[in-house]
């Protein structure tokens, strides 16, 4: 999630019912060199907690001297990303790129879990490609050096994101007698009802929700609403989506200063406001004006041009 788990989108999650919120993954080599944007994603608010950082790499020592300064953030959790699949992170070994070597991941996870009084959680994938899927020995092997949870997604670092997740492999790895701590799934929750059926099928401890929430943060309330009474919510309205996305515009220009804040936006808006027929010319000025009076007009007359039209689409995707 680089540039989109911030804290003005991590604060939408949290009000429609998120309930554990991870920073964007942060590189042990940017942190370590005080690079400027790495120590930045270290904000972390109150009214975000419990939050867990997470953070990637692949030399002993970076990672080691990394968890230390995470640590004097306050997170709750210490999250290691072993599931990045884009190629200028595995290029590196790190990330996804760890699944061709476990011996090493389980390295570097035992030292990072010795250089921190925080509880250590692992998120990774299935394996590199079909033909070294190994996630239950991985499983135990991070269990056995002092993990306390993990997430899997559901799919191969040659899949990146393409076909459908194979949660059969965490289930297996939950129904292992050996493993104790929690495990988490993740891979294709796009709504209630599939957050359900997989939950039960699967017997996962919880769920992990990425790209289903980019501009629809209320996937988190839709999805507890239907466990708690199997009804789904009605989708937002367009003024609830309109005061999303102004206060996230808002809050990104105050975190990021006007000329980040406007830019770093602009993803988020085709998503916020996906399927409105017609809508393609004021997101054509949203993701090319530079002005925030301007943009927040242009999300005013949205909310206006649309504020009757019936909200039946629900979630974007």
């Amino acid at each position: 999630m680089e540039d989109v788990s911030d804290p003005p989108f991590r604060a939408l999650c949290k009000q429609n019912g998120c309930d554990m919120l991870y920073t964007e993954f942060i590189s042990v080599e940017g942190l370590i060199r005080d690079a400027h944007k790495s120590l930045q994603k270290l904000d972390i608010y109150d009214e975000e907690r419990p939050v867990g950082v997470q953070i990637f790499g692949a030399e002993l020592d970076s990672m080691m001297r990394a968890a230390e300064i995470v640590e004097a953030a306050r997170p709750e959790v210490l999250d290691i990303n072993y599931g990045c699949p884009v190629q200028k992170v595995v290029c590196k070994l790190a990330g996804a790129g760890i699944l061709q070597d476990i011996p090493k991941m389980v390295r570097l996870t035992e030292a990072v879990v010795k250089s921190t009084n925080l509880p250590v959680t692992v998120k990774t994938r299935l394996g590199w490609d079909e033909n070294t899927i190994f996630i239950e020995e991985v499983a135990e092997r991070l269990q056995d050096i002092g993990i306390k949870a993990l997430s899997i997604h559901g799919r191969t670092r040659k899949q990146m994101y393409k076909g459908e997740s194979d949660w059969s492999y965490i289930a297996k790895v939950k129904a292992n007698p050996r493993i104790h701590i929690p495990i988490f799934g993740n891979g294709d929750i796009d709504t209630p009802q599939k957050a359900v059926e997989y939950r039960n099928r699967y017997g996962v401890d919880g769920i992990m929700i990425g790209r289903a929430s980019i501009g629809y943060p209320w996937i988190f309330r839709e999805i507890k609403h239907y466990m708690k009474t199997g009804e789904l919510l009605a989708p937002p309205t367009t003024a609830e989506r309109v005061d999303a996305a102004r206060e996230h515009l808002r809050r990104s220009i105050e975190w990021k200063g006007i000329k980040l804040g406007v830019l770093e936006m602009r993803r988020h808006y085709s998503n916020y406001f996906r399927g409105y027929p017609g809508i393609k010319p004021l997101r054509a000025q949203l993701v090319t004006v530079d002005d925030p009076q301007t943009l927040f007009g242009l999300l005013d007359e949205i909310e206006d041009l649309f504020s009757e039209m019936p909200m039946e689409m629900g979630h974007p995707s």
